[in-house]
């Protein structure tokens, strides 16, 4: 039996499954009807201009679509305008799981810790009333990391 593991880098719980999607409000229809998860709040175009993708920024837009379940919130992602990590995702995946989310409450001093363990942000940005950074942890479970903090 393994012990607790010793490290700076212990995470609350999961607050988010986060996936990506062709068609976001196919997936809040099917959802809603199959599971009674729902009803899902839709914000049709969330403009992320200024996002950086591995070091470089880019201009890309994106479909959101949030719900809750129990403590878990399931969000469906779109792209639908520029190349961005969604996007990515579709092309080597297709439709499904992308990341579990964590909101933290210092997205910089979260940002140093993982950087001290050679962890870096693929793609980040501050959007004004929330923050993200998600982390490539897909090599062990297949999923990205992301940390979030509202203001």
């Amino acid at each position: 039996m393994m012990g607790a593991p010793v490290t700076d880098l212990k995470l609350p719980p999961v607050n988010q499954l986060g996936y990506v999607v062709r068609d976001a409000d196919q997936a809040c229809a099917f959802y809603e009807a199959t599971f009674g998860v729902g009803p899902f709040q839709v914000f049709p175009e969330v403009i992320m201009d200024g996002a950086i993708l591995r070091g470089r920024p880019i201009e890309t837009r994106i479909k959101v679509a949030l719900a809750k379940s129990d403590q878990i919130e399931i969000e469906f992602i779109q792209p639908l305008q520029g190349r961005n990590l969604y996007t990515e995702f579709l092309e080597a995946r297709g439709d499904g799981i992308h990341h579990l989310g964590f909101v933290i409450d210092d997205l910089l001093a979260w940002k140093a810790r993982f950087a001290a363990r050679g962890l870096e942000p693929v793609f980040h940005h501050d959007m004004g009333v929330m923050e993200f950074a998600y982390f490539d942890t897909a090599a062990v479970g297949g999923l990205m990391l992301e940390l979030l903090r509202w203001k």
